[in-house]
């Protein structure tokens, strides 16, 4: 049966079938034209080989098929039989595939084929696209212009009339026939600019509805306050700004300011949605810790959740050391806690008798039940997908969210994935901290490195070496991190103590090890990028990343942060490949010249492109399929502009169910009564 094939493809219905949309297009050309991508002609079959035997079992060719057109011959590689059987000699037949120069021919072994026609001949601009076992390029081309005679005329616009107007895009209708079936690339780029947008707008209307459903609640009812007056820090809160011995930087007494703010919003309903970014140091977890405070003494529940053990524990830790002196019951649960514990710990928990829980996912899990959950702080937010967030979420009665990232996100991610949260950035970082000295080095000078390092451990400091393999890979002649660190330790450094930390050593190890190393008795630490996110060592003043051009920007920029947390100078090394690929040389310019997050972030998004980092699936409503917000980001923020105007101004313009495709064809028949 065909439907099951196509619903490997993502497509169950005709609405599905109809926004499947190509991948690329293939301009009519010749088969002398075969450096191009695709070779898309029209081609007469010559002669036939069969090679060893239609039925061979062996993974070999089946037959060689040879055709020609008006420019020149090629061989056609068959490795099905079916393919060769109906390539029959003097048989005429559009061809699409990709060719390349072979033994003083041209060859192809990734084609297909299909009969040429009265009603074919004349395709100027094939669509090509994703395709699955069973499911030809030109069998679903067909199946595509069936579905769009049929229905694509019934289409209604999904963009409002002024905007079509206003920016000269395509009906729906035409839109969608065009973007599978382009009578020129002028037509195609008409339709690409239309479906694209439509995309990106509903995308930013959901984010407006959340957006202004939640300033409507907030309006008029938060706490008034005038220009010049001071912060109204809570009762808590003051005690313990009063310990610490250090002022607030600017950034974090304005994010303080914004989440008491929305703390102080009495309305019922409204809750906080606040992302907080920061670079690396600039004091985030203090931040969180006065959010906990503020809701401590609102008689309420606060939970920071992290997303590995190493991490949720440094902040129980530091939790511990400076809130438990105001008074404060904290508890730490991960899913290493023992049974007999966990039992008197949940009990704790919702009886009300733990004021600020810190840990991983087990804070969520099903038998942990809270008492009064009104604050869910979530640290490294881009490593929790959206259920994740709303898991824990579910633990209260609608408690505010805070989240906080050391990753600073690109504007175009703002927009998109957090577009509907408030947003606080604090851009200073403590006094006292100085720059980090950023040193980029071949692999062949790597020993220059090591005796830079050898003098700094000498004089007293400890250092970091980063790998980005725990093991040797057979396929990658790559340094890792466990052969590397003997020959640290027995070669390069004999006279200095190394340890070695990785994603598979147990949480306990790492716990010890971790311990050893921030106390002065581990000189130094050999990791993966498991040390990305958390580990504060103030005396590790020395970063050495080895296969540098084999981390993206994000992550290079979390690891140097890890050094330069104390008052002397901190260095980071970025060695890299002697032969460095174009995108690898950018990386390590980048962070070569750039010590600004935001801008090594937005550099990141556009070298890596969205894929994992926008991460449609933290969206958790809307995939986007012909859009992407990194090439299309003039159009996203038009889209969003928008959006906001009509939602703000004339709502009625949008249809709460704006997928209005889905009910043009809702009364059509079944899919697979209409495909087989």
């Amino acid at each position: 049966m065909t439907a099951p094939k196509f619903a490997k493809l993502g497509i169950t219905n005709v609405a599905e079938l109809l926004e499947y949309y190509p991948k690329d297009w293939a301009e009519r050309n010749s088969i002398s034209e075969f450096h191009k991508d695709w070779v898309f002609t029209e081609v007469t079959v010559i002669a036939r080989d069969w090679l060893g035997g239609k039925f061979s079992t062996q993974r070999a060719p089946k037959a060689n098929v040879y055709v020609e057109d008006k420019s020149g011959r090629a061989t056609l590689v068959c490795y099905k039989p079916g393919d060769g059987e109906k390539l029959v000699p003097g048989g005429r037949f559009l061809l699409c595939g990709r060719f390349k120069g072979k033994y003083d021919g041209i060859q192809s072994s990734y084609f297909y084929t299909t009969p040429a026609t009265a009603e074919n001949s004349g395709i100027d601009i094939l669509p090509i696209y994703k395709l699955t076992k069973g499911i030809g390029l030109f069998a679903l081309g067909n199946f595509i212009r069936q579905a769009i005679e049929k229905y694509a005329p019934s289409l209604k616009d999904e963009i409002p009339a002024e905007i079509i107007s206003r920016d000269n895009l395509l009906s729906k209708s035409a839109a969608v026939k065009a973007i599978h079936f382009p009578a020129s690339f002028a037509e195609l780029e008409s339709a690409k600019k239309t479906l694209i947008y439509e995309e990106l707008f509903y995308f930013e209307i959901m984010i407006a509805k959340r957006a202004l459903e939640r300033r409507a609640l907030a309006k008029g009812h938060t706490l008034p306050r005038s220009a010049n007056a001071q912060i109204s820090f809570s009762p808590l809160q003051k005690r313990f700004i009063e310990r610490l011995p250090f002022q607030l930087t600017q950034g974090q007494c304005e994010a303080i300011e914004e989440i008491n703010a929305d703390m102080g919003i009495v309305r019922s309903g409204f809750y906080m949605s606040r992302l907080l970014q920061g670079d690396v140091g600039s004091g985030k977890t203090l931040v969180s810790f006065l959010a906990a405070l503020r809701t401590v003494d609102d008689g309420a529940q606060a939970v920071l959740m992290a997303p590995t053990e190493l991490l949720a524990r440094q902040h129980a830790e530091s939790s511990a050391r400076l809130l438990e002196p105001l008074g404060l019951r904290i508890a730490f649960l991960t899913g290493n806690i023992k049974a007999a514990g966990r039992k008197e710990l949940l009990r704790h928990l919702a009886a009300g008798e733990i004021d600020i829980a810190v840990g991983t996912h087990a804070l969520f899990s099903k038998d942990v039940a809270y008492k009064n959950l009104k604050l869910v702080v979530i640290d490294e937010q881009h490593r929790f997908g959206v259920v994740q967030r709303s898991f824990i979420m579910d633990k209260g009665d609608n408690p505010h969210l805070f989240m906080m990232s050391a990753t600073p996100i690109p504007r175009t991610l703002a927009m998109t994935v957090f577009g509907d949260m408030d947003v606080s950035v604090i851009r200073d970082l403590p006094p006292g901290r100085k720059p980090i000295k950023t040193h980029t080095k071949r692999q062949s000078n790597g020993n220059e490195v090591y005796d830079f390092v050898r003098r700094r451990l000498q004089e007293g400091s400890q250092a970091y070496f980063v790998y980005p393999l725990i093991e040797s890979d057979d396929e990658n002649n790559l340094k890792d991190a466990t052969s590397m660190a003997e020959k640290l330790a027995t070669k390069m450094f004999p006279s200095f103590s190394v340890a070695l930390i990785h994603s598979k050593v147990g949480e306990e190890e790492k716990r010890q090890t971790m311990e050893r190393f921030r106390s002065g008795e581990i000189k130094i630490l050999v990791a993966t990028s498991v040390v990305e996110v958390g580990v504060d060592v103030p005396n590790a003043n020395c970063m050495v990343i080895e296969h540098a051009e084999r981390f993206g920007l994000s992550a290079l920029h979390q690891l140097r942060g890890r050094v330069g947390r104390g008052q002397e100078q901190a260095y980071c090394f970025l060695i890299y490949s002697d032969e460095l690929t174009e995108d690898g040389k950018a990386r390590i310019n980048v962070m070569r010249n750039e010590t600004d997050g935001f801008v090594i972030a937005e550099e990141d998004l556009r070298l890596r492109g969205h894929g994992q980092i926008s991460g449609t699936e933290q969206s958790g409503h809307f995939n986007l399929g012909i859009a992407d917000t990194i090439r299309d980001i003039e159009m996203l923020v038009k889209a969003r502009a928008d959006a906001f105007f009509i939602l703000e101004n004339d709502p009625d313009l949008v249809m709460e169910d704006h997928r209005i495709i889905a009910r043009v064809l809702e009364e059509a028949p079944a899919f697979s009564a209409v495909m087989l």
